[in-house]
């Protein structure tokens, strides 16, 4: 008879994301997970397979949550302005008040790059944001906010590339004024 999970998932995960997020995932070890999780290694195997996996699901929680609030943010947006002001205001206070965990996925990107499963999630979330905010700036163009002579595909791909830059900036410990002087003038690429 198979023995049932003492365990819940959706916790073992959200912790696991928090072990990776602040350690990286080739400073985390094994003891590491299954100390943070409660559970012995046999059950850490038995439920998400190897580390890598578990990396795997850790990342795509982290990614689906905050791109999750993003496309929800931008997509309700009756004007797409102070909608992206927020989302780049809410990152830039996120890393100032803990800049040692940063962006768990430019982690992934920096660290992991040449993994091709974690750069695929990487891509697919950058992509996904991107065509999110080119969604968002299309609308507001169509309602005039926006002028005509721009064009919200190319400001979309430079905006996704500054929330990347901002990101790390804030890992950097840049500072409020820095951050706060870059999102000032990022928003002014929409002028």
């Amino acid at each position: 008879m198979a023995r049932t999970r003492e365990f819940d998932i959706d916790q073992a995960l959200d912790r696991a994301m928090d072990v990776f997020w602040r350690r990286g995932y080739a400073a985390t070890s094994l003891q590491d997970l299954t100390s943070a999780l409660g559970i012995g290694s046999g059950s850490l195997y038995a439920a998400f397979g190897s580390k890598e996996k578990l990396y795997g699901q850790a990342l795509e929680r982290y990614t689906s949550h905050n791109t999750g609030e993003l496309v929800a943010q931008l997509e309700s947006a009756d004007k797409v302005r102070p909608a992206l002001r927020a989302a780049l205001t809410a990152m830039a206070e996120a890393d100032l008040c803990d800049p040692d965990r940063g962006c768990m996925m430019v982690n992934a990107a920096t660290e992991r790059a040449s993994d091709p499963a974690t750069a695929a999630q990487v891509s697919a979330t950058l992509r996904l944001v991107e065509s999110t905010i080119a969604g968002a700036l299309e609308r507001a163009k169509a309602r005039g906010e926006l002028t005509a002579d721009k064009n919200p595909a190319e400001l979309a791909r430079l905006l996704t590339t500054f929330m990347q830059g901002l990101r790390v900036m804030g890992q950097a410990r840049a500072g409020r004024e820095f951050v706060e002087s870059a999102v000032a003038a990022a928003m002014r690429t929409l002028d």
